[in-house]
C-alpha cells in the first residue's frame, strides 16, 4: 500500500482561504528587519502566507493584516514593491 503523503496547508492572510502550501507565496521578515518575498519559502524568519493575486495583497495591507502576521509596522513603500513584485 503506498504511504499517503500530507499536503501541508496555509492560510491567505488576504482572503482568509486555507491553500497547499505551494500555491501561495511567503512574505518574510528577515532577522535583518527587512521585509521581502521568499520564492523558495526557506528564508530565516517570521513569515505570512499570501495568494499569487494583487487583490489578496492589497486585502492584507488595507486590513492590516500582514502587519499583523510579521509583527512589524510595514511602509507603503514595501507594500508598493511587493505588489510590483507580483506582478511581474
Amino acid at each position: 500500500m503506498p504511504k499517503v503523503r500530507k499536503i501541508p496547508q496555509r492560510m491567505c492572510v488576504g482572503c482568509q482561504e486555507m491553500k497547499s502550501k505551494k500555491e501561495l507565496i511567503r512574505v518574510v521578515r528577515t532577522p535583518q528587519d527587512s521585509i521581502e518575498i521568499d520564492p523558495t519559502g526557506k528564508k530565516s524568519g517570521r513569515g505570512a502566507y499570501v495568494c499569487p493575486r494583487v487583490e489578496c495583497m492589497q486585502r492584507a495591507c488595507k486590513e492590516k493584516r500582514l502587519e499583523k502576521a510579521l509583527q512589524r509596522q510595514i511602509s507603503k513603500e514595501i507594500y508598493e514593491t511587493l505588489i510590483q513584485r507580483l506582478n511581474s
